[in-house]
C-alpha cells in the first residue's frame, strides 16, 4: 500500500534544540517566539513582529541578498542577539514549521517562505529561470538553500493553509502543482512536467503544470498558495 502524505503538528510550546528555545503559537495566523540569549538567529527582515528593546539587530551581509524583492521592495536579511526574545510572523493564515538541522542536514525551500535560522545554520540562494515554470511566466523564481555546517540547528518555515510531508523511497516520484511543495531534501530530484489537454477541433487547449518530485527523501506541500509578487 501506498503511504499516505502526513500531516506536521506545527505548535510547540518552550521547544528546546541546539541551545535555543521557542515557541509556536497555535492562532490561525502563528507566532514563531525566539529567546536568542545564547543564539543569534536571522531572518527576513519584513518578518519581524517584536521584540525586546534588549535585542540588537544588524544587517547580514548575504550574498545575491541585492536581487531580492518582494512586491517590488527590498528584502534584506538581518540578525538577532543579545538578551531577549523575539518574535516573528507572516501576513496570512498558515503554520510554522520547525525542522530540527543536525550536522550535515540540507533543505532547499521556495522562495518567500523562510522565517528565521539560528545562526549555525549556512544560507544561500540560486535562482531558476522561469521559462519552464509557467507558475510565474518568464521571470522565474528563488530556492533558498540551507545546510547545517557549523553544527545543529533550527529551520523555521512559514507554510499557507495546512503542511503535509510526503517521505520518498529511493525511485519513488510524486507531482505536486508548481505552488504547493515547501521545500524538500537536496537528495530529492525537481522536474517541470507540462501535459498539454484539448477536446479537439477548435476548442481551448489547458497546459497542466506539476513539479516532480523524485526520491529518495523528504517532501513539505502546503494546503494554500500565496502569490508575492518578486523579482530578478
Amino acid at each position: 500500500m501506498v503511504a499516505l502524505s502526513s500531516l506536521i503538528p506545527t505548535k510547540g510550546k518552550a521547544q528546546i534544540f541546539a541551545d535555543v528555545a521557542y515557541h509556536v503559537g497555535a492562532e490561525a495566523v502563528p507566532v514563531l517566539t525566539v529567546d536568542v540569549s545564547k543564539t543569534a538567529v536571522y531572518f527576513e527582515h519584513h518578518t519581524l513582529l517584536w521584540k525586546h528593546p534588549t535585542v540588537h539587530i544588524s544587517l547580514r551581509n548575504q550574498n545575491g541578498g541585492g536581487k531580492r524583492l518582494l512586491g517590488g521592495d527590498q528584502v534584506y536579511i538581518a540578525e538577532a542577539s543579545g538578551q531577549g526574545m523575539i518574535a516573528f510572523s507572516r501576513d496570512g493564515p498558515g503554520r510554522v514549521v520547525s525542522l530540527h538541522m543536525p550536522l550535515g542536514r540540507e533543505i532547499e525551500v521556495r522562495e518567500h517562505q523562510f522565517l528565521a535560522a539560528t545562526k549555525a545554520i549556512n544560507y544561500s540562494s540560486s535562482y531558476v529561470k522561469g521559462a519552464s515554470n509557467l507558475l510565474h511566466g518568464s521571470q522565474g523564481y528563488f530556492i533558498d538553500k540551507f545546510h547545517s555546517g557549523r553544527g545543529d540547528g533550527v529551520l523555521w518555515i512559514y507554510a499557507y493553509g495546512h503542511i503535509f510531508e510526503k517521505v520518498l523511497e529511493s525511485g519513488e516520484s510524486i507531482d505536486i502543482e508548481p505552488g504547493a511543495w515547501l521545500y524538500k531534501e537536496t537528495t530529492v530530484r525537481m522536474e517541470t512536467m507540462a501535459d498539454r489537454h484539448s477536446v479537439g477541433g477548435f476548442r481551448p487547449q489547458m497546459n497542466m503544470i506539476v513539479n516532480r518530485f523524485t526520491g529518495p527523501g523528504r517532501v513539505g506541500v502546503q494546503s494554500m498558495y500565496m502569490h508575492n509578487p518578486s523579482e530578478a
